[in-house]
């Protein structure tokens, strides 16, 4: 760490990891953000643990949530010998005999992962006199990492403004180059911060009976009002596009299951009272698969909620 100068945190906890791991040993130095029950991996210094980024492990089973709550100390250089560490579900999964481990916080005081370390033989007993330089460390990534998260809205707002071309000229939503665009920059962020987020797929139901029926200016109406509706329902920061014919879709950006189903209730809420019929599908990205992936899973569940609108109506 000669060179403390760092383009990105990306680079300060390579850095860190690496000087870590020259001045300590220990076969594994890692970079983790929690969300919800997931430990999911961003960064390691492996040497024999096989522990690649993107891998997902369950928070609760994991020695930092012990550590994090405050029930063992973060530095055990017989970590065996704690019962909290001793007694942890990961153990089943690795052989651990000593642990470092350091908080790193956001902004607003909220957890957004750990510093850590595990190796598979008890260390000195005088590694707890570094717990000082450790805690350094872990404050001096997360005072970057605050920086960088402030810095992420501004970067969204200029992505969409350079993507500004790639609307949907009968909307104003973007279309589906720009959502496609906006979907790989925003899944680039989710591999490396560990952002959570979800895909909300919607297809209008009656878009061809009303081009039929009623002409195709009914059903700019319709498109035009579902845009405007959607529009009103979700936060300034999702993206919200028209794929094509009757298909939008919404990424809610840093949003887990609960509060984007929550979106999708209040979504389709919104439809009723504005008298729109589609269908909606949700789903959240997994860390291991990605975005592109919860689109798809997203597009089946719509799919099969139009499915079951199809069959109610029939049965009425």
């Amino acid at each position: 760490m000669n060179d403390t100068k760092f383009k990105n945190f990306e680079e300060a906890c390579c850095a860190v990891l690496t000087f870590l791991n020259q001045r300590f040993g220990f076969r594994l130095w890692m970079i983790t953000r929690t969300e919800g029950d997931d430990w999911i991996i961003l960064q390691t210094k492996d040497q024999g643990y096989n522990i690649k980024p993107g891998q997902v492990f369950p928070w609760s089973d994991t020695l930092c949530s012990q550590m994090v709550q405050g029930k063992a100390p973060r530095i055990a250089p017989r970590s065996q010998d704690i019962p909290e560490y001793a007694n942890a579900a990961v153990n089943k999964l690795a052989d651990i005999k000593a642990y470092i481990g350091q908080p790193l916080i956001k902004e607003d005081g909220s957890l957004f992962g750990t510093l850590c370390a595990i190796d598979p033989q008890p260390q000195p007993e005088e590694l707890v006199q570094e717990e000082g330089l450790i805690n350094l460390l872990g404050q001096m990534l997360s005072y970057i990492l605050q920086g960088e998260l402030r810095e992420i809205e501004h970067i969204r707002q200029s992505e969409r403004f350079k993507e500004e071309a790639l609307t949907d000229s009968m909307t104003g939503l973007f279309n589906r180059r720009g959502w496609d665009k906006l979907l790989t920059l925003e899944e680039d962020r989710c591999k490396f911060y560990g952002h959570p987020a979800a895909i909300i797929m919607i297809d209008l139901n009656d878009l061809k009976s009303i081009n039929d029926n009623s002409g195709h200016i009914a059903g700019d109406k319709l498109i035009q009002k579902t845009a405007s509706t959607l529009s009103k329902c979700v936060r300034s920061n999702d993206i919200v596009a028209r794929l094509g014919g009757d298909e939008f879709a919404v990424l809610s950006i840093e949003n887990n299951l609960i509060n984007a189903t929550g979106l999708a209730n209040r979504i389709l809420q919104a439809f009723e009272e504005a008298n729109i019929s589609a269908a909606i599908g949700i789903a959240v990205r997994n860390p291991s698969y990605g975005l592109l992936t919860a689109m798809h899973e997203a597009d089946k569940k719509m799919y099969q909620h139009k499915k079951m609108l199809k069959a109610q109506k029939n049965k009425a």
